[in-house]
């Protein structure tokens, strides 16, 4: 891969925490994700399965993880399974991990060639009673396709229906809310790659230029750093724009006057980083837009003193929500009485601040979580409120990454321009 070598004492470490949860004579069995079909015999850019990355570093397709940490045999409690390579592979598709390299970069030592899972699966199971397996439970899935994983939940189920079966997501997404410092190191520096792309549109942003060619300098920089590329499809968003929250289409013109939100993120070793700025097209924030943008800062500067540990994303949003409240009556977008009259489950807020604030950040841009868990030094959040005007064509919204600390937070953008003043002058110190 592009990115330089994990230690692989970060992958045993997460076995680890995870083997420590199971119930007794337990197995667990993840597949990687498939590669994905296009059309006639196109395919999408791999993308592994995030929990079986997170317990063996592993980045190659038809991978299979299987951890049985009671089984009589020391050697059998945890294998690796990969695709077994050949001439023709390496001809036409490059090279595949060797059975030394699998061990280098998991730290598991008992590596077997796929075509022998299913018989060392069957002989594990002969003392086993519990069978974990992975399913994507994250509440916002609405995919309709079936994974490499869903498909085996099925066939395992059928072939040996007389097992106890577990969820292994409710473990392993509690397991990775609460990063390793190693895994905050990458978040860091997906970040850091995404401030020099932020820095190089800083550089080049005017009137006349057009959407894609600022997504075509950050896909530069990115790359250029070893970062696959954006870690979400990227939102650069002049104008109009700016108003509508997934607008992915990237293809109009900037105009004198307008700004332009950019909510964009660079991957590294799939690890991610999900940074929004706001900036003027021509260099200089107006009266409005500067009174609009300092209102963002602060909610955003507030919010991010409320990520503490103990507080959850339930109570936290309902506070940034009366932040909001106050900076949006400050600004006469709305008055005493919207408050007045307001829909408690829709409150009067919501009518130019319509998402959420912050989401956990890891392997997953919206990583996994139940939005009920207690904060905990250790994990990730963005911090990304907004402002939407859609009558006056301005969309304003600023987000950075948040880590939360046993003594409160640790800004991983805090190098990323955010001020307007700095915001400006790094925009016209180049500029006549």
């Amino acid at each position: 891969m592009r990115y330089k070598t994990i230690s692989k004492d970060l992958f045993i470490k997460n076995r680890k925490k995870l083997v420590d949860r199971l119930k007794p004579n337990s197995v667990v069995i993840i597949h990687s994700n498939d590669i994905m079909p296009t059309n006639a015999d196109g395919t999408m850019v791999f993308k592994q399965n995030s929990d079986l990355f997170y317990l063996t570093g592993v980045d190659q397709e038809e991978s299979i993880l299987v951890l049985a940490p009671d089984f009589p045999n020391e050697k059998m409690r945890e294998m690796l399974f990969l695709r077994e390579t050949n001439e023709e592979i390496a001809i036409w598709e490059g090279h595949k991990l060797t059975k030394e390299e699998g061990r280098n970069i998991s730290g598991i030592q008992n590596i077997k060639w796929n075509q022998d899972f299913d018989q060392m699966l069957y002989t594990i199971l002969a003392e086993s009673e519990n069978i974990y397996l992975s399913t994507n439970e994250h509440i916002r899935n609405a995919s309709v396709v079936e994974t490499a994983n869903d498909r085996f939940v099925k066939e395992c189920m059928s072939k040996y229906p007389l097992y106890e079966y577990q969820r292994l997501a409710p473990i392993i997404y509690d397991l990775r809310t609460v990063k390793e410092r190693e895994e905050v190191s990458l978040i860091e520096h997906a970040c850091q790659i995404t401030e020099k792309g932020f820095r190089r549109i800083l550089d080049v942003t005017a009137p006349g230029v057009w959407e894609y060619e600022l997504e075509a300098e950050y896909a530069h920089v990115f790359l250029a750093n070893r970062s696959r590329g954006f870690a979400y499809t990227p939102i650069i968003a002049g104008g109009f724009n700016a108003c509508v929250l997934h607008y992915i289409e990237n293809k109009q013109q900037l105009q004198d006057g307008d700004l332009l939100l950019m909510d964009v993120g660079a991957e590294y070793a799939n690890y991610n980083a999900d940074m929004t700025r706001t900036i003027p097209v021509n260099g200089r924030f107006t009266k409005r837009q500067r009174a609009i943008y300092d209102a963002v800062l602060r909610v955003k500067n507030q919010a991010t003193e409320l990520l503490k540990p103990g507080n959850a994303i339930p109570e936290y949003h309902a506070a940034v929500g009366e932040l909001m409240t106050e900076e949006l009556l400050e600004l006469g977008l709305i008055d005493k009485t919207d408050i007045k009259n307001q829909d408690p489950d829709w409150p009067a807020y919501k009518k130019y601040f319509m998402h959420g604030t912050s989401h956990h950040l890891g392997l997953d841009v919206h990583d996994v979580a139940s939005i009920y868990t207690k904060f905990k030094p250790g994990m990730v959040f963005t911090v990304e409120p907004g402002i939407y005007i859609r009558e006056e064509k301005i969309g304003i919204r600023l987000e950075d990454n948040i880590q939360i600390t046993e003594n409160g937070h640790n800004n991983l953008m805090r190098n990323i321009p955010i001020h307007a003043e700095e915001i400006e002058d790094l925009m016209n110190e180049n500029k006549g």
